[in-house]
């Protein structure tokens, strides 16, 4: 069992951290956060004030922790943040050549943090070798980013997989909302489907008995702006059609376009749930499981991150993580679209909004 304890490097230097994303996605600054708040709760870094992750980009808030972090054990090294521009197909390839190029040649990067499921193909292969921790993932394994829960499949690679997460949360939503129809958006493309869980939807409408609606809503290789015009367009068409809707991970639903699809689901009086989290219950979406502020996630790969430094393998560490099965509720939601939530579910919620877009 390797520490969580903080250490140096050998020559006394602090560990040198790089950063890969695809591009700008809302979870991927909360991550980064959680990650930073776990180091400072594992005393790799002393408590400092941390931007908030809703309102700043990854790249700003690595920039911040490169400026601002003074640690003898971690540095976010200025340079070491990549990204594809936003999404951009044709910046992929580029700019993962030159994260591999520096790592293989300069060899000044210690530890990779690969923020979402681009991030992680890219350095899922054997074209490097430094350690590399996957995070914000909607599906690792069906993404090819790792063999299995048990086995990465590459020994410099660790991605947190939660099994059976999204099968989970369906079946849930149903238990809480015995719905006959559920409707879904989704990209029609491999990485769409497994971005929104479709698999996992239809294995539970197989195995629960209800029917699935779709509609394909694009997000590769088209602006924010179209991403954003094409779910709030999707959402607006099933609503009416269906009994409830699940809100998956896209690129078009953000901060700028969770309003209108909001606005669209309590006009036709339609529960939602949402896969990402209790920040989209907070504005307007009736449940979700409940975050605890993502410590809980930040703490897992900061834990992984200091075993790593300490010498272990990443291929050797458990990759598995299972989110606690709380209950966020948004009450005001609840009173729009006429649903009474039974008393064990308000008992059952850690977290409970009594407004949209405001605060618990």
């Amino acid at each position: 069992m390797f520490p969580v304890t903080p250490v140096a490097r050998p020559d006394g230097a602090p560990w040198r951290l790089g950063y890969l994303q695809g591009g700008d996605y809302a979870d991927y600054p909360v991550i980064l956060v959680a990650i930073v708040r776990g180091l400072i709760t594992l005393n790799w870094i002393e408590n400092l004030e941390l931007p908030d992750p809703e309102q700043h980009t990854s790249r700003e808030i690595w920039d911040y922790l490169a400026k601002t972090v003074d640690s003898p054990y971690v540095a976010f090294v200025p340079d070491g943040y990549y990204s594809a521009g936003n999404f951009d197909a044709a910046q992929r390839p580029a700019t993962r050549e030159a994260l591999y190029e520096r790592v293989n040649t300069q060899r000044d990067l210690d530890l990779v943090i690969a923020m979402g499921t681009w991030a992680g193909q890219d350095m899922a292969n054997d074209k490097v070798s430094v350690p590399t921790i996957v995070a914000s993932t909607s599906d690792p394994i069906a993404s090819h980013i790792v063999a299995s829960a048990e086995d990465s499949g590459y020994d410099h690679i660790h991605a947190k997989v939660e099994p059976k997460r999204y099968q989970r949360q369906v079946q849930l939503f149903h238990e809480l909302l015995p719905f006959k129809t559920l409707g879904i958006v989704y990209e029609d493309s491999p990485e769409g489907r497994t971005f929104g869980g479709v698999d996992a939807v239809e294995e539970m409408a197989a195995q629960i008995g209800f029917s699935v609606r779709t509609c394909h809503a694009p997000f590769n290789d088209v602006s924010v702006t179209e991403a954003e015009e094409r779910a709030i367009a999707c959402y607006a068409q099933i609503a009416p059609q269906v009994d409830a809707v699940y809100i998956t991970t896209h690129r078009g639903v953000s901060a700028n376009s969770l309003g209108a699809i909001v606005d669209a689901l309590l006009k036709n009086e339609t529960p939602s749930f949402s896969m990402l989290g209790s920040q989209e219950v907070r504005r307007g979406v009736l449940m979700s499981m409940a975050q605890a502020g993502y410590l809980p996630v930040g703490l897992f790969h900061a834990e992984t991150i200091a075993r790593i430094l300490h010498g272990a393998k990443p291929r050797e560490l458990s990759q598995v993580w299972l989110s606690p099965a709380e209950i966020a509720l948004n009450l005001k939601t609840a009173e729009i679209i006429g649903f009474d939530p039974p008393i064990d579910i308000l008992l059952a919620s850690d977290e409970v909004y009594d407004t949209i877009g405001g605060e618990r």
